[in-house]
């Protein structure tokens, strides 16, 4: 008795933090073996990198209640790092990123994170979620994806009309889809029903129904935790000098940090417990992915599904993410045999339906009507993704957003009052930079040329370089024509 209060005044929480971590632990399992496979990796992989994410991040401080794990949002890039370099690879590229995520984390640079725009992030997720739709509806129909995004969208209708004198596609796609409905309608089951997870469920029904219907359906590929942990080799950090594999370390760890950091903004929002302590929440998902990066695993961000059904399910404090890497561990170790048993198919429903809640479709409609800039940065980011790749997407898509910012910053008004005699007054107001130059100098080369000029600085914000010289050479021509010079007003 005497220790059962000792531990309820340790862990007062406990009962609530054990019970949420059991909800978490039934969501990450079909998310953490679809992600891995959808990333061309084995299917522990996705397991080893949730059980870290729960033993060694979920421990760190920064945010209480984030759960961390392989996220949909990498699975395009960590695919394409593989196809290019290779599993072994693909462990010094999580290493690195989590040393940089460290590095970013000591020097405080984690609140920098929430000055990227949202409409990048948006169409970030948007693009992703495109390319997972897409790169996903070739394993749900039992055929191999093409490599590049647009090959994949290009592709499909073929390969759509191609199953269906295929017996095994056919299956194949009547699981997937099956999978996606009792995702869409299991918010619709009844309370009690509802206390198994919809991914939980979903893959388990599919499962259910290959194995009692006999379909010829693929199912997922078992080596054992042991034999799926391959720490990379020595010979992969000479990798590291390349320029092609620099620049993937560079978008992993950035895209990582985004989406945990945003992540951690966004569960903030859901509970009224301690805020996200953004720099040391850096340096806990680094510590994280060096971890797995030593494991030969899949790279850690948190995640938003996970961290959500953890808040949702009663969790207090950080123990319920603890406890469910404890739980994936077990489950790992004691009952690996049980993955073979997942239909591939079900899988791919599963990251569809994920995929599709990346895209913002509701909100794009009230964006158009009231940013329509930022819509377009949305749009642009999310179609180069699609066109080109991850990195250089989000590069085009950062790329926008700072020129839409630089050239609404820019406004400038030029007033003249012109009384018919005496000097014109002309008053410049706002931010004269380059981008305005080209209005400014037809609105002052405009002013008669027969008439003194007086013009007003003193309302102008900022002057850039380029719009001085430029007016001051504007003021010269004018007064070349015979009439008093041009008479410059600047600020006291």
């Amino acid at each position: 008795m005497t220790d059962n209060r000792t531990l309820t005044s340790r862990f007062p929480h406990l009962k609530q933090d054990f019970a949420a971590s059991l909800v978490v632990f039934l969501v990450a399992v079909p998310l953490c073996v679809g992600v891995s496979v959808a990333s061309g990796a084995p299917a522990e992989l996705g397991l080893v990198t949730g059980i870290v994410g729960g033993l060694v991040t979920g421990l760190m401080r920064g945010s209480s209640l984030q759960v961390s794990g392989p996220a949909a949002g990498m699975t395009v890039l960590v695919y394409e790092a593989v196809q290019e370099f290779g599993l072994p690879v693909l462990g010094v590229i999580v290493l690195a990123s989590g040393v940089i995520q460290i590095a970013m984390g000591l020097l405080r640079l984690g609140r920098y994170f929430r000055a990227i725009s949202v409409s990048v992030v948006e169409g970030m997720l948007a693009g992703i979620g495109l390319v997972i739709i897409a790169g996903q509806l070739y394993p749900a129909m039992a055929a191999k994806a093409p490599d590049s995004g647009l090959d994949k969208i290009g592709e499909l209708p073929g390969t759509l009309v191609d199953s269906f004198g295929d017996t095994g596609a056919l299956s194949s796609l009547a699981v997937a889809a099956g999978t996606i409905a009792v995702l869409l309608l299991w918010k619709h089951a009844p309370e009690k029903v509802r206390t198994v997870p919809g991914p939980l469920a979903a893959v388990g029904l599919a499962t259910l129904a290959v194995f009692a219907l006999d379909m010829p359906v693929a199912t997922v590929e078992v080596k054992g935790l042991l034999g799926a942990v391959q720490p990379p080799p020595l010979s992969a950090f000479g990798e590291l000098a390349g320029i092609g594999l620099l620049g993937t370390v560079v978008a992993f760890t950035l895209i990582a940090s985004a989406e945990s950091l945003f992540s951690a903004a966004a569960v903030d929002r859901l509970h009224s417990g301690p805020r996200t302590e953004y720099n040391k929440e850096l340096i806990a998902q680094g510590t994280g992915n060096m971890v797995c990066g030593a494991l030969g695993a899949l790279p850690m961000t948190a995640v938003i599904v996970r961290s959500a059904a953890n808040v949702q399910a009663g969790a207090r404090t950080k123990a319920s993410r603890v406890l469910h890497g404890a739980w994936l561990l077990l489950f790992a170790a004691l009952l690996p045999d049980v993955l073979a048993y997942i239909p591939i198919p079900a899988l791919a429903g599963i990251l569809i339906h994920a995929g599709a809640k990346l895209i913002p479709v509701r909100s794009l409609g009230s964006l158009w009507r009231e940013h329509r800039g930022e819509a377009v940065v949305l749009a642009v980011t999310a179609v180069s993704i699609v066109a080109v790749s991850m990195f250089e997407g989000v590069l085009i898509g950062l790329a926008l957003a700072v020129a839409k910012s630089a050239w609404e910053a820019s406004h400038v008004k030029l007033d003249v009052v012109d009384e018919g005699t005496g000097p014109i007054e002309a008053r410049l107001t706002g931010n004269a930079t380059f981008l305005r130059l080209p209005k400014i100098l037809d609105s002052l080369e405009s002013l008669p040329q027969d008439r003194p000029v007086r013009l007003d600085l003193s309302g102008l914000h900022h002057v850039d370089h380029a719009c001085r010289m430029a007016m001051d050479n504007w003021a010269a021509r004018h007064s070349t024509a015979g009439t008093d010079p041009v008479k410059l007003v600047t600020a006291a």
